[in-house]
């Protein structure tokens, strides 16, 4: 094409590239609006970053789905109750369960955009570049592969999930502390992995890289932090009477809490009712053990309410053999079972 042909030609494109810029804004826009629950810098996140809020949302349901796994024998077994937003339940009261569930979403989000990240599935980020070349010459082995970046991670989930605490009250350094303990004990828990090379099996050189744990394995440690949790109270600035920092409740000393450590500022309710204003579904009809002193034994889950039992048979083939030629015949096994119920 001649010059005036090129110009027009870059001309158009250019154009087209706006027009599909602006759709893709418009259907951003359109997307982030229906998300209920998201705070306004949220929803600016969200309208900026459209490809990011699916990856949000899948981390955050990960860290809900853990959440039921740890608690699936307790009274509460962290039914999402509430308004339903990206993080499922919002729990009114500032208890111990509110603290592991702040901690297991802001960590499933920061694992689901690290693990996005590293799988190329997400625009500005990818592999740790700060892990490459060599790092120990005298132990022999250099970064290589693609390194999770769990800072770039940690960032994204601080800067979209820490911006749902709006109000200055005690209730938000709770959360803000928790958020952080969650992304904390995901980064303490980064793994090293490494590869032998040289001729014949043998490891002249080894290259290495960082990986995420299982989350499996944060929600575990996580379920450890929230049985040692640390009830707390505030401390207000002398003039604005502002909420400025936590300190451990009891101690006369202004000594604050741990980095890792879970922190609650109430009492947990005993979730034997159902009361929507605590967060509690309660127990009754909740499937309990007989013969368990545990958390899922009868006597502690229906709350002293005694049980019902159910009776059923369980029926199914068994024994099947191949007959010549060419049937297999088997019997009919059968099997009484009782399930007990809390009334």
């Amino acid at each position: 094409p001649t010059g005036c042909e090129r110009e027009w030609v870059d001309g158009g494109a250019e154009a087209a590239l706006r027009a599909l810029s602006s759709v893709v804004a418009l259907g951003a826009n359109i997307i982030c609006n229906k998300i209920p629950g998201l705070a306004p810098r949220q929803r600016a996140i969200c309208q900026s970053r459209p490809d990011a809020i699916i990856v949000i949302g899948e981390g955050a349901q990960m860290g809900i789905n853990e959440c039921q796994y740890q608690f699936r024998f307790g009274r509460w077994n962290c039914s999402a109750l509430g308004e339903k937003t990206v993080f499922g339940q919002e729990l009114r009261v500032g208890s111990r369960e509110a603290a592991f569930t702040y901690a297991i979403t802001a960590a499933g989000v920061a694992h689901a955009v690290t693990a996005a990240c590293s799988q190329g599935n997400l625009s500005n980020c990818g592999c740790d570049r700060e892990k490459q070349g060599y790092y120990n010459q005298a132990e022999g082995w250099k970064w290589g592969g693609c390194s999770a970046d769990v800072r770039y991670g940690i960032d994204f989930s601080r800067r979209f999930v820490d911006a749902r605490e709006i109000k200055k009250n005690a209730r938000r350094l709770m959360n803000l502390h928790n958020n952080e303990a969650g992304r904390k004990v995901l980064e303490d828990r980064m793994k090293l992995e490494c590869k032998c090379h040289g001729v014949s099996g043998s490891c002249t050189t080894k290259t290495c890289w960082t990986t995420l744990p299982k989350f499996r394995e944060v929600g575990h440690l996580l379920k450890e932090k929230y049985n040692a949790a640390v009830q707390v109270e505030v401390v207000r600035a002398s003039r604005l009477r502002q909420p400025t920092f936590l300190r451990i409740k009891q101690l006369r000393s202004y000594q604050k809490p741990m980095e890792t450590d879970l922190v609650y500022i109430e009492k947990s309710p005993n979730y034997c009712e159902e009361d929507a204003a605590t967060g509690s579904v309660g127990t009754q009809g909740r499937l309990c053990n007989r013969t368990s002193p545990g958390a899922d034994g009868c006597d502690t889950m229906c709350c002293g309410r005694g049980y019902n039992t159910h009776q059923y048979t369980k029926v199914w083939q068994c024994n099947c053999k191949f007959h010549w030629c060419c049937f297999v015949k088997c019997s009919t096994c059968s099997e009484r079972s009782e399930v007990f119920t809390c009334k």
